[in-house]
C-alpha cells in the first residue's frame, strides 16, 4: 500500500483574500507620493522621482537578486520587462510633474480615468455595468476638472493616466507568467529598467539630497512607500484576480487620494468630494465577477 503523498499547507499569501493585498496597495499608492510633495520643499520633482526609483531599486536588488533571471528569460519575456520599466520611469515622473500643480486627489482621479476601459472590458452582466456607471460617477465628481486653473498639470496628470494603464496591463502579464517566473522577481528587474531610463534627467535634480542623510534617507523612504510596498502587493492581488476585477477596483484610490490628501498635506475636500467617494464605494461594492 503506498504512503499518500504530503500535501504542503498554503502559504501565508495564499490564504490572504487577494483585496487585502489590494487595500495595502491602495493605500500606500498615495501615502508614498504624498511624502514626494512635502520633499518638493527641498528637493526637485524630477530629483525626488529619482530617488523614488533608486531607491526602490536599491531595495528590490538586495531583497530579490532579479539579475538571477537573466538566464531564464526568453526574449519576448527581457523585453517585457524592459518596456514595463520605462513605463515605470516615466509614469513616476509625470505623476510627480502633476502632483507638483494639482491637488493630489485630482491626479488620483483622472488617473483612474483610464483603467475604466480596462475594466468595461471586462463587464459581463448589467450589474458590473451598473458598478462602473457608479464609478465613473464618483471618479467625475472627485475630478472637478477645470483646465483653465492648471492647464500643464492635468497634462502631466492624463499623460499619467495612460501610461498607468499600460502598468496594469504589462504588471498583470508578469503577474501570470507562470514558468516558474516570480512577478515579484521580475518587477525586481523592472525597476532596475527605470532606475537606468530615470537617471539622464533625474539624478542631476537629486544631488542636493546627498549632502543632507535625512532628505537622502526620506528618498529612500519614498521609493519603499511608493514603488516597493504597492507594486509588490500588486502583483501579489494581480496574480489571483482578473485583469477587469483588479482593473474596477482600482476605483477606489480616488477615494484614498482624497483621504491621504487631508491626512498628510491637508487637502480638505469639499462636500462634492464625500459625494464621489461615496458612488466609489458603492460601484466597487456592486461590481461582481463572472463565476
Amino acid at each position: 500500500m503506498k504512503p499518500s503523498p504530503m500535501i504542503e499547507p498554503p502559504r501565508l499569501r495564499d490564504r490572504v483574500p487577494p483585496q487585502a493585498f489590494f487595500g495595502v496597495s491602495a493605500i500606500f499608492h498615495y501615502l508614498g507620493p504624498s511624502f514626494a510633495v512635502l520633499l518638493f520643499a527641498h528637493v526637485s520633482v524630477l530629483g525626488v522621482a529619482w530617488l523614488r526609483i533608486a531607491g526602490a531599486a536599491v531595495v528590490f536588488a538586495v531583497w530579490r537578486r532579479p539579475w538571477r533571471l537573466a538566464g531564464r528569460l526568453r526574449p519576448a519575456q527581457l523585453g517585457v520587462l524592459v518596456a514595463l520599466g520605462v513605463v515605470l520611469a516615466v509614469m513616476n515622473t509625470v505623476f510627480y510633474l502633476a502632483c507638483a500643480r494639482i491637488p493630489l486627489s485630482t491626479v488620483g482621479a483622472i488617473e483612474f480615468l483610464g483603467t475604466i476601459v480596462l475594466a468595461a472590458i471586462g463587464v459581463r452582466n448589467g450589474r458590473n455595468l451598473l458598478a462602473l456607471a457608479l464609478a465613473v460617477g464618483g471618479v467625475a465628481m472627485l475630478a472637478e476638472i477645470r483646465f483653465v486653473d492648471a492647464p500643464l498639470g492635468f497634462a502631466f496628470a492624463f499623460a499619467n493616466c495612460a501610461l498607468f494603464v499600460v502598468y496594469v496591463v504589462l504588471g498583470h502579464r508578469i503577474a501570470n507568467t507562470g514558468a516558474g517566473l516570480s512577478g515579484i522577481d521580475q518587477l525586481g528587474a523592472a525597476m532596475l529598467a527605470a532606475a537606468v531610463a530615470v537617471t539622464p534627467y533625474g539624478l542631476g535634480g537629486a544631488t542636493r539630497a546627498f549632502a543632507h542623510p535625512s532628505w537622502l534617507l526620506a528618498g529612500m523612504g519614498v521609493g519603499v512607500c511608493s514603488s516597493v510596498i504597492p507594486y509588490v502587493t500588486d502583483q501579489l492581488a494581480m496574480a489571483r484576480l482578473r485583469r477587469a476585477t483588479f482593473a474596477l477596483m482600482l476605483s477606489i484610490l480616488p477615494a484614498t487620494a482624497t483621504v491621504v490628501g487631508l491626512v498628510v498635506l491637508a487637502q480638505r475636500p469639499t462636500v462634492q468630494d464625500l459625494a464621489g467617494i461615496a458612488l466609489i464605494t458603492a460601484g466597487v461594492a456592486l461590481h461582481q465577477e463572472s463565476s
